[in-house]
């Protein structure tokens, strides 16, 4: 098991000489429903693209031959659900995902019919149609909640200075500041006028 020093030294691999290195990591900013919508974005990736690839298995699985087309379309629709459930506007892509599982349910209900030989396949599928539609639900209110600023509300920045030591620790720093070898002989172009160097 990888442990967070390793991650920590890791992190440092990639950085210049002159760059901070990182001494510890502290918690990510990323919730629950942000991991949730990422992990739901890739699955939508993953099922779009054997939609796309391989509609007339998912057809023949369920009793709906002739419907290929369809369900190509449907794989394109959750392609487009996953590359906005990747992106930084998640709740669009999370509530497409929700209506999109309405129209999964709605068709595979049509597979239920008696005569349909595969209709075991067609109850399985429903099933997890209503268990992912649940998932999905909940982490687009989740992701709504977590990403939505109530109407009227103002963030406020009060409590922040900009400096990240604070205000006191930071007064007189320039003073340690030290010049760079290369600029200590530099000439003092701002003392030159523009029209002495121009005569």
């Amino acid at each position: 098991m990888t442990n967070l020093s390793s991650l920590t030294n890791f992190s440092n691999i990639t950085r210049s000489e002159g760059d901070p290195k990182v001494i510890h990591s502290g918690p990510s900013s990323r919730g629950v429903p942000d991991s949730l919508a990422r992990g739901l974005g890739w699955f939508s990736l993953g099922l779009g693209l054997t939609e796309l690839l391989a509609p007339g298995r998912i057809t023949r699985a369920l009793g709906m031959e002739g419907k290929e087309a369809l369900v190509r379309v449907y794989g394109a629709r959750e392609i487009g659900s996953g590359i906005l459930s990747l992106s930084v506007d998640k709740k669009l892509g999370l509530w497409s995902r929700v209506a999109g599982d309405g129209l999964d349910i709605a068709t595979v209900m049509t597979a239920l019919r008696p005569d349909n030989p595969k209709r075991d396949n067609a109850v399985i599928a429903l099933a997890l149609l209503l268990g992912i539609t649940a998932i999905d639900l909940i982490d687009a209110q989740a992701t709504t909640m977590r990403h939505s600023r109530s109407a009227g509300r103002r963030r406020t920045y009060r409590d922040r200075s900009g400096f990240p030591r604070g205000v006191d620790a930071s007064r007189g720093a320039a003073r340690d500041f030290k010049t760079p070898p290369d600029l200590r002989h530099a000439p003092a172009l701002a003392a030159v006028s523009p029209r002495t160097s121009a005569a």
